[in-house]
C-alpha cells in the first residue's frame, strides 16, 4: 500500500470537471473501488480494465451504478468491437457525466461519438499513440471535445519513450500547448504507478509544472497527494493574496503587471474551487 495518511477530502465540495485534478479509473467489474473514492472524478472503465468476455456484465453494472451516483465512464477506442455497444448501454443514462474516450487518434472519431450521445455529453480525449499526439491539436479543437488526457503508458509502448520526466516531456507540453490554444483546461496527465508516497507527490508536481492541471490515479489512495500537488500551495496563496491586497490598496499598477495580478487572482479563485480560499 502507498504510505500516506487516509485521505481527508469529502464529497461536500465537488470540483467542477474543469478544475478537477484526481480522475479515478475504477473498474466497472469493481464498483466497490469507487464508494469510498476522495477522486475530484470518478471513472467507471469498460475498456483496459475489463477483459472482453467481461464487457457486457461490466456495462449492466455501469448503468446500474450510474443510477445512483453520477460519474463519468471510460468507453473502448472507436476502431474497436465494443465503442458502439458501450454508447448504446450508457449513454443515455441522466447519471453519466461525460465520456472519457480511449485512443483517440483524430478529431473525427471524437465527433462521431459525440453523434451518438445525447446533446452536450462532455468528452475528455485520450491521447495514448504517435498518431493521436500529431492530432492533438485538431482533436482539441473539435467543439465536442472537453479535455485532452494523456494515455502514458500506451503511448511509451507504441513510441519506445522511456518512463521519465525528460523523455515525455514532449509529449505533456504539445497536450498542453494543443489545450490552451484551443481554450481548453489544462490536459490530465497519466497515471503513476508507486508504492511512494514521495515519488507520486514529485510526478505530479512535474505534471503541474508542465501546464498539466489534472491526473489520473489508479487507486484511491493517490488522490489526496495528486490532490495537494495540483493544488496552489500555501506560499503561492499568501503570494497571491498579497499581490491582489497591494493592486486593491492602490499600488502602481502598470501594463507590465497585469499578468502578474491576473496569476495571483487565478491563484485565488481556483483555490475557492478547492475549496481552499
Amino acid at each position: 500500500m502507498i504510505d500516506v495518511a487516509p485521505a481527508g477530502h469529502t464529497t461536500e465540495q465537488e470540483v467542477d470537471a474543469r478544475h478537477a485534478r484526481s480522475w479515478q479509473l475504477v473498474s466497472a467489474l469493481r464498483l466497490d473501488d469507487a464508494d469510498d473514492s476522495t477522486a475530484d472524478a470518478v471513472v467507471l472503465d469498460l475498456e483496459d480494465a475489463v477483459p472482453a468476455a467481461g464487457k457486457p456484465a461490466a456495462r449492466r453494472a455501469a448503468l446500474s451504478f450510474l443510477e445512483d451516483r453520477p460519474t463519468w465512464v471510460r468507453v473502448n477506442d472507436v476502431t474497436s468491437g465494443h465503442w458502439e455497444d458501450d454508447l448504446t448501454a450508457i449513454g443515455s443514462s441522466p447519471g453519466l457525466r461525460g465520456i472519457m474516450l480511449a485512443k483517440v487518434e483524430s478529431a473525427e472519431q471524437v465527433s462521431r461519438t459525440a453523434e451518438k450521445l445525447p446533446a452536450g455529453v462532455r468528452i475528455v480525449a485520450l491521447i495514448e499513440s504517435a498518431l493521436g499526439l500529431e492530432a492533438a491539436s485538431d482533436i482539441a479543437r473539435e467543439p465536442a471535445t472537453f479535455r485532452l488526457a494523456f494515455g502514458s503508458g500506451d503511448f511509451r509502448r507504441d513510441t519506445g519513450m522511456a518512463d521519465d520526466p525528460v523523455a515525455l516531456a514532449y509529449p505533456r507540453s504539445r497536450l498542453v500547448v494543443a489545450s490552451a490554444a484551443a481554450g481548453l483546461p489544462g490536459p490530465i496527465d497519466g497515471p503513476t504507478l508507486t508504492d511512494s508516497a514521495d515519488v507520486l507527490l514529485a510526478a505530479a508536481r512535474t505534471s503541474r509544472l508542465l501546464g498539466m492541471t489534472g491526473k489520473l490515479v489508479l487507486r484511491a489512495a493517490h488522490a489526496e497527494r495528486v490532490n495537494e500537488a495540483l493544488s496552489p500551495s500555501p506560499a503561492e496563496l499568501a503570494w497571491a493574496r498579497d499581490t491582489v491586497g497591494r493592486a486593491g490598496d492602490g499600488g502602481a499598477i502598470d501594463g507590465s503587471y497585469l499578468p502578474t495580478l491576473a496569476r495571483a487572482r487565478a491563484l485565488l479563485a481556483l483555490a475557492d474551487e478547492f475549496g481552499d480560499g
